[in-house]
């Protein structure tokens, strides 16, 4: 007997049990779902996360100043002593493989132009911050040093401040109001979309950070030239891990931090941080991975037993099959084609679940996800292996039948 035959023999003895075949195949959609939905959002999770990287910037280190702890009590990141320029300086010009490093001194208030009003991040910036954060000028100019020594009143903006600024209109060239203090717009920067935690990074107005210091923010009590904190660059080649400890080392000395004391700075890798929040989603992974195996092999004992049942209310048929001269060859070929038929069936249905149910989790969840042809194939082939795992069984007892006893049979 033909593959053919016995395909077409396998599809009539199945639709002849539409239900029972239907039912069959539970455990073997919920496995071939799980597989889908695992591994579309975890590809989409990883692309997500290496999009947020790259809108962070890339080989970068950012330097803040630590928590004052008193009494056993933490007053919070940034209360101590704040970064200055001459720590920035001091980076630049002694820790090895910096490519560019800004300050970012951070603040809010009302953008005005016009009759449009937009409260909106205020950072004062360096020169070299958009080389810092990759973050490129979509139109006119970055700040120059002439502007940060003379505290220009010029600004950046951002694509959602521009939005609701100039909306459908080019915002270089044109005047803002920020606090009440009138800034000339030298720039628009490309979009970057949202932050790891969600922020929107493209509702901004970078300043030059003397004007925003002197102007905007105001300066600290205890550090008349603050710079918030400072964003560096390094060169590809370069370690984070060794840049890290440079600055931890440099910082303590300027700091004058004692021998086992707590650091009254810190130093981010944020680009760590990111993916230390992907072991979560990789834990859940491997639970819904478990799950899909689970189900694979309860679907395919419920495939075994149903095969078991289908040769005992058959034997009659297998009888007279061989005794016109079918092969036992061509028995076990029947019988493994059903069960693999019943495997790819509910493969294909729990594809159309997996699939249905991986947009709705992109929709609800707000997370890309990404169903390649790829995961639909290996769906197909965990559902056909599973049916000739756990099929051969069941065809290898049909074929092995005596013809005489099976014809015997009531």
């Amino acid at each position: 007997m033909s593959f053919r035959d016995g395909l077409a023999v396998a599809l009539a003895a199945l639709s002849a049990n539409l239900m029972r075949s239907v039912l069959t195949t539970l455990g073997i959609v919920i496995g071939v779902c799980s597989v889908i939905i695992l591994v579309a959002v975890g590809t989409g999770a990883s692309s997500e996360v290496d999009r947020q990287i790259a809108a962070l910037g890339s080989n970068m280190l950012v330097v803040g100043a630590g928590s004052r702890s008193m009494g056993g009590r933490s007053s919070g990141a940034g209360t101590d002593v704040p970064m200055a320029e001459s720590d920035l300086a001091a980076i630049r010009d002694k820790v090895a493989g910096v490519v560019a490093i800004s300050g970012q001194l951070n603040g809010s208030g009302p953008v005005v132009r016009g009759a449009a009003n937009w409260t909106t991040s205020l950072s004062g910036v360096h020169p070299d911050y958009t080389v810092v954060r990759d973050w490129p000028v979509a139109s006119g100019r970055v700040f120059t040093a002439g502007d940060i020594r003379s505290s220009a009143k010029v600004a950046l903006i951002g694509q959602t401040v521009a939005k609701e600024l100039f909306p459908g209109e080019d915002a270089v060239g044109a005047t803002i109001r920020v606090k009440n203090v009138p800034f000339e717009v030298v720039g628009m920067l490309a979009s970057k979309g949202q932050s790891g935690i969600g922020r929107d990074q493209d509702d901004v107005v970078l300043l030059p950070i003397t004007t925003a210091r002197e102007r905007i923010v105001g300066k600290s009590q205890v550090q008349n030239n603050q710079i918030g904190s400072i964003y560096v660059k390094f060169d590809p080649e370069v370690s984070l891990a060794d840049a890290q400890e440079e600055i931890e080392t440099l910082m303590r000395q300027r700091r004058h931090v004692r021998p086992g004391a707590e650091d009254s700075f810190s130093v981010r890798n944020l680009a760590e941080f990111m993916k230390a929040r992907t072991e979560v989603l990789t834990t859940l992974s491997y639970l819904l991975a478990a799950t899909s195996v689970i189900s694979l092999v309860v679907g395919g004992i419920g495939i075994m037993n149903i095969m078991l049942v289908s040769v005992t209310e058959r034997t009659r048929e297998i009888g007279l099959r061989m005794a016109v001269g079918a092969r036992r060859r061509d028995i076990l070929m029947q019988f493994l084609v059903e069960a693999v038929m019943l495997c790819l069936l509910g493969g294909l249905i729990g594809i159309a679940v997996g699939i249905t149910a991986s947009a709705l989790i992109a929709v609800s969840a707000d997370w890309p996800v990404r169903v390649s042809p790829g995961v639909l194939a290996l769906a197909m082939a965990a559902a056909a292996a599973t049916g000739i795992f756990f099929g051969f069984f069941p065809a290898r007892r049909a074929a092995h039948l005596n013809p005489i006893d099976a014809l015997r049979s009531e």
